[in-house]
C-alpha cells in the first residue's frame, strides 16, 4: 500500500493549486480524480478565457454563514499573488468590466499552468480514480480505489460542489464531511440564471437574445448594476446571476430597465418638443423597441401620444420602468449553475488551515464548503486563497 504525505481529492482549481503547493514544499502528495482531464470546470469558465480573478477582492463580496470565515485566507493570498504566479507563466490577460481579469488566449493556459507547478512539486496525478471507500485510525486515512489502496495522514478534500453535473460534479465531498461527523449546511444553485412562471414567460419569450443594462435588487436590499438578459427560459446575463444567490423562492426582484435615465426628465423634455410623438417611440430612444413593444403588450405601457400622456399615468410609467417588479419561478438548477450556495459549515473548520477542528488531518478548501463569490473571478480567487492556506498547513513540521 502506497503511502503519501498528503492526498488530494479533485483537480480542480483548489485541488491543483493546494497539491503544487504542498508538492513544491517538499511533501508527497497524489491528487486524484473521477475525469479523465484536469481543470474541467476551468476549461469552461469565462467563456474559454477563464476569469481567473479579480482586482476588487474583498470578504464583503462573498456569501457565508460565517461571514468572517474567509478573511483570514484572502488577507494571506490575494489576486496580486495570483496575478505574479500567472505572470511568471507568461500569461496574457486583460480587465473586464468591474475589475474581471481574463486569460487573452484560452482558460487551457491557466490549467496548463497548475500541472506545471504540479510537475514542479512531483505531485503524482491520477484521473479516472474512483475513490469507493475512506477509513481513518490513528495513523490516517485509508483509500480504496478502483484496482488501489492508498495511505496518508492528511486528506485534502477539494472535490466542488454539484454545479454543472455535467463535469462530473457529484455529493462526494458533503458525503466524507458527514462521515467524520461535520455538518454540512443545505446546498442549492447560485450564480444561475432564472426560470418564469408561464404567463409571463410566455409574454416575454419574444425578447430572447435582447439584454439591457440594469441594476437589479432583492428583497433583502442586495443590489447589483448590471447587463440583464432575456432568454427563451427566463431572464439571465450578469445581473440576474449575481442576484440568483440572494434571492429565495418565493420573493420578488426589483428591477430598474433605465438605470442611466432620469425618465421623467426625459418624458417632459420629449414631450415639450414631440407632444404628437408616441410614447413607444419616445420609450425606443432609451430601450430596445421589442422589449417597449411586449410591455405595451403586457399592458404596463399605454398606447397613447405624449401629450395624451397625463402626470398620473406618467408617474405609474416610470415607477413601472425604473422598479419592475418579477416574481421568478424558481432557477435553471445545478445544470447551469456556476457555484453551490452552502456546503461544509465553515464553523466545524479552522480559517486559518482550513482542517477540520475535530477531526485531525482532514482538510476542506473551495467550493465545497459554505462559502460562495460573487461572480466576476471571486470564486476562482477563493480556490486559490484556501488551496494556499491548506498547502501551508500540510507543509509545516507538524504534519510532516
Amino acid at each position: 500500500m502506497e503511502k503519501y504525505d498528503a492526498i488530494v481529492i479533485g483537480a480542480g482549481a483548489a485541488g491543483l493549486f493546494c497539491a503544487a503547493m504542498a508538492g513544491q514544499a517538499g511533501r508527497r502528495i497524489l491528487l486524484i480524480d473521477n475525469g479523465k482531464k484536469a481543470g474541467r470546470k476551468i476549461l469552461m469558465s469565462g467563456g474559454g478565457r477563464c476569469n481567473f480573478t479579480n482586482l476588487y477582492i474583498e470578504p464583503a463580496a462573498y456569501l457565508s454563514q460565517n461571514r468572517h470565515f474567509c478573511k483570514s485566507a484572502l488577507a494571506r493570498y490575494t489576486q496580486w499573488d495570483f496575478i505574479v504566479m500567472v505572470g511568471k507563466h507568461g500569461i496574457a490577460w486583460h480587465e473586464k468590466t468591474l475589475g474581471q481579469l481574463f486569460c487573452d488566449d484560452s482558460a487551457q493556459q491557466i490549467v496548463d499552468m497548475l500541472l506545471a507547478e504540479c510537475e514542479k512539486g512531483q505531485v503524482t496525478l491520477r484521473l479516472r480514480s474512483e475513490v469507493l471507500e475512506v477509513t481513518r485510525d490513528e495513523t490516517g486515512y485509508t483509500l480504496q480505489l478502483n484496482g488501489d489502496t492508498v495511505s496518508t495522514p492528511n486528506l485534502v478534500i477539494a472535490s466542488g460542489g454539484l454545479s454543472m453535473p455535467g463535469l462530473g460534479a457529484t455529493p462526494f465531498g458533503y458525503k466524507i464531511a458527514e462521515q467524520f461527523g461535520l455538518k454540512v449546511l443545505p446546498t442549492r444553485a447560485g450564480l444561475v440564471p432564472f426560470t418564469l412562471h408561464k404567463p409571463l414567460l410566455e409574454q416575454l419569450q419574444t425578447l430572447s437574445g435582447v439584454s439591457v443594462p440594469s441594476v437589479i435588487t432583492a428583497e433583502d436590499g442586495t443590489v447589483f448594476r448590471e447587463n440583464l438578459l432575456f432568454t427563451h427560459r427566463g431572464l439571465s446575463g450578469p445581473a440576474v446571476l449575481q442576484i440568483s444567490s440572494y434571492w429565495q423562492p418565493g420573493e420578488f426582484v426589483s428591477i430598474n430597465l433605465v438605470p442611466d435615465c432620469d425618465l421623467e426628465s426625459f418624458l417632459d423634455a420629449q414631450r415639450a418638443e414631440h407632444p404628437n410623438q408616441s410614447l413607444k417611440n419616445t420609450l425606443a430612444m432609451q430601450l430596445p423597441k421589442r422589449l417597449v413593444e411586449c410591455l405595451q403588450l403586457l399592458g404596463q405601457i399605454p398606447d397613447v401620444s405624449l401629450k395624451q400622456l397625463n402626470s398620473r399615468d406618467q408617474q405609474a410609467l416610470v415607477e413601472t420602468l425604473s422598479a419592475w417588479r418579477v416574481q421568478p419561478n424558481g432557477t435553471e438548477g445545478y445544470r447551469t449553475a456556476e457555484v453551490t450556495l452552502g456546503g461544509v459549515d465553515t464553523h466545524e473548520l479552522s480559517s486559518r488551515t482550513m482542517e477540520a477542528r475535530n477531526v485531525p488531518g482532514l482538510f476542506f478548501i473551495g467550493e465545497v464548503m459554505d462559502v460562495t463569490g460573487w461572480l466576476g473571478g471571486y470564486n476562482f480567487q477563493w480556490a486559490w486563497a484556501s488551496a494556499w492556506a491548506c498547502a501551508e498547513a500540510l507543509a509545516a513540521p507538524v504534519n510532516g
